[in-house]
């Protein structure tokens, strides 16, 4: 759980838990847009900041992935100054990046509380919304990505080939694939597996889950780390959401699973595939908003690229167990035991979502169908493109958005995300979603694969 002080000064300072043994740390957070952004101090400057904090603009709100600067209603413009407090409970030597350390931050006002706007703040505080309603949850990201030769400075060389899945493409990743993992254990990440994918030069891992801040800090920790272990093979790292033009992107599903005092609610019960009703109402909530889920976890303009049916990108607003063309799938995971490890996956997500806001309006949309008592409609299996039209109509299975401009509209008009994340969150988001969708809504597919190529 993240522990940064309520107010700065944090009361009586600050003590290191423990000193840095680096010369630097980098102290990360993520905008709207879903780019990481740092400022850095020397090893000697941390205890400092940790009780003052270091500036940042609070332009970045609303900042596009371009790096184009928009004015919301609240948030934008020249003015003022936010102050990043580091989470020293997460603080980590980057064996990735000799030297240094790393720290997430929350942002704080120069008043001394907490900015509106913090995206990591808002995800601890659904955290806490969730543990007040006796739910705990636990999540975990997805991470794809394709690894481009280096001296390709314009374009993407795979620096891989052979079949999706294949031990052809695994050995000409072993080495690579073993210091990863090893980089990754150092920093305290605990890798479950690594493959091949199947788009060009395409990789994936899973990592072990953890509460919702945690699952969102990995994620970011996770990829800072496969960039940095790429360049040292050699290579780059391609995170963006689309590889390609025409073919599968990159996608950064998130999994989830809740507990009570009385266990998990995804299993023992009566419910579908044995799901407590707390457990359906919980998904039943995020699967009502997963239209304004997509403008939060997968609303960049080339987004919508990977977006595509018989993908198993996730564009289809529905839910089935081990159904992979729905943007809801149920996992059950082997029945041999009393507890089984069933768990939710969203699909629809991909690397240019902020991870913060991600887990914390997940979590907003669970809850409000749990205080809702919702229900799941029927679950569906199959690729939906092929029912027909009456079939589709009969199961209420409804594609998500295929813009930008539709994916702001239905964050715009989500009363349970608007009131989770407040007003100047909520419409800075907005602001730069909206922003994207008009720079780029004449922009060829090609053109959008150039300009995120390289951002995430």
């Amino acid at each position: 759980m993240a522990t940064t002080p309520d107010r700065i000064p944090a009361e009586g300072g600050t003590a290191l838990i423990d000193k840095p043994n680096a010369s630097m740390v980098a102290l990360s957070f993520v905008d709207n847009a879903g780019i990481t952004r740092v400022k850095a101090v020397p090893g000697q400057r941390l205890e400092h900041a940790s009780r003052y904090g270091v500036g940042v603009s609070p332009c970045f709100e609303t900042f596009a992935f371009d790096d184009l600067m928009a004015v919301g209603r609240y948030l934008g413009g020249p003015d003022g100054d936010l102050r990043l407090i580091p989470d020293l409970t997460r603080m980590t030597g980057l064996a990735c990046q000799p030297g240094w350390a790393w720290a997430p931050a929350d942002k704080y006002t120069q008043d001394g509380a907490r900015s509106a706007a913090c995206q990591r703040h808002f995800a601890a505080r659904q955290a806490e919304a969730a543990r007040a309603a006796g739910l705990r949850l636990s999540m975990a990201f997805e991470t794809e990505w394709s690894v481009g030769r280096a001296d390709d400075t314009d374009g993407f060389t795979p620096a891989i080939h052979g079949p999706a899945y294949g031990m052809v493409r695994l050995g000409q990743v072993a080495d690579y694939a073993a210091d990863l993992v090893a980089v990754l254990d150092r920093q305290g990440i605990t890798v479950d597996q690594f493959h091949p994918e199947y788009a060009p030069g395409q990789l994936e891992l899973s990592i072990e889950p953890s509460e919702p801040v945690a699952a969102a800090d990995d994620a970011v920790l996770v990829r800072h780390t496969i960039r940095q272990v790429s360049v040292q093979h050699g290579w780059r790292a391609l995170l963006a959401p689309c590889i390609e033009t025409g073919g599968t992107g990159s996608g950064a599903h998130l999994h989830l699973s809740v507990h009570d005092d009385r266990g998990p609610l995804f299993a023992r019960g009566e419910g579908p595939h044995g799901m407590r009703p707390t457990g359906e109402a919980f998904l039943a909530g995020i699967l009502r908003e997963l239209p304004a889920l997509v403008a939060v976890g997968a609303g960049n303009p080339a987004s919508f690229l990977r977006l595509e049916p018989s993908r198993w990108a996730g564009v289809w607003q529905c839910w089935g167990r081990e159904t992979r063309e729905a943007a809801l799938r149920f996992v059950t995971g082997v029945r041999g035991t009393e507890d089984w490890a069933a768990n939710a996956e969203i699909k629809c997500f991909d690397a240019t979502g902020n991870p913060y806001l991600i887990v914390g309006s997940v979590i907003a949309a669970g809850l409000a169908g749990v205080a809702e008592q919702l229900r799941l409609p029927p679950e569906i299996t199959g690729d939906p493109v092929t029912f027909d039209t009456e079939a589709l109509m009969m199961s209420d299975v409804r594609r998500l958005p295929t813009t930008p401009t539709e994916a702001a509209d239905q964050l715009a008009a989500s009363r349970p995300l608007a009131g989770a994340m407040g007003a100047e969150l909520h419409d800075a988001l907005l602001t730069v979603r909206r922003a994207e969708a008009e720079r780029y809504a004449e922009a060829s597919a090609e053109e959008l694969v150039a300009l995120t190529r390289w951002r995430f």
